[in-house]
Order: structure tokens, then sequence, then C-alpha cells
């Protein structure tokens, strides 16, 4: 370990190259914004991102679920990176969405939009 004074409040993870704490908030949106994220598809996509983020060794600090969009805020390791994560993420909760409720295949040929929006939150890892 590099450093060990006081780190605050953040939490730093390591590995053999790197030593960060990298917060990524993310948000995305199902296709055509349409508000289709009610129960109990809500309750399911949380479980489906706990289930991937567990996997990939990725922290969700907070996650909501919105009619229209999904909040994730994520510490995810760098040379992984956010765009890996998401992808999994994505792919895997609209597979397993479209399976579990067939009336969604119908109404809207894929779930997500291609893309989404990321931001390194540098000023929270600064405190």
């Amino acid at each position: 370990m590099l450093y060990t004074g006081s780190m605050d409040e953040t939490s730093y993870k390591s590995n053999r190259n790197v030593f960060s704490a990298c917060h990524c908030p993310v948000v995305w949106c199902p296709k055509y914004r349409r508000k289709v994220l009610m129960p109990p598809l809500d309750e399911r996509i949380k479980q489906i991102i706990c289930e991937v983020c567990e996997e990939q060794q990725a922290e969700i600090e907070e996650l909501e679920v919105m009619p229209d969009h999904v909040h994730l805020l994520v510490s995810v390791d760098p040379p992984f990176g956010i765009h890996r994560l998401m992808k999994l993420v994505k792919g895997r909760s609209s597979r397993f969405l479209r399976q579990e409720f067939p009336v969604w295949k119908r109404k809207l040929p894929t779930l997500w939009t291609n893309s989404y929006f990321g931001s390194r939150d540098w000023g929270r890892a600064a405190r």
C-alpha cells in the first residue's frame, strides 16, 4: 500500500498496479425514454445490477430505478472500466427481463438505448 495515513471517508482500492478511488455516476434509460421500469421490473433490475457488480468486484454505492431511467453510483476498478461494466449490466438485464417479461418483447424492440451518461466523480474522491 502506498499511503498509510488518514484517508478520511474515502476507501481506496488497490491491486498490483493501481491504487484508486474511482466513483462513477452512471445514468441510462429505456428505448424512447418510455416509462416501463415499474414494479416488479424495477426490483428485478436492481437484483440483476447487484449480481453483475458483485461478479466484477464493483461496489454499488447508490442505486435508484425510476420509471424512465436508472441512476447508479459505482466504484469500479479503472483498468476494468465503466464501459465494460455497463455493457454487462445493460446486456444481461435486457436479456433476462425480456425473457421473464415477454410482453416487453412486443412493445420494445430493444429495452435500453445504446447510450449512457457516465462521469469520473473526482470531487468525491478528493474529500
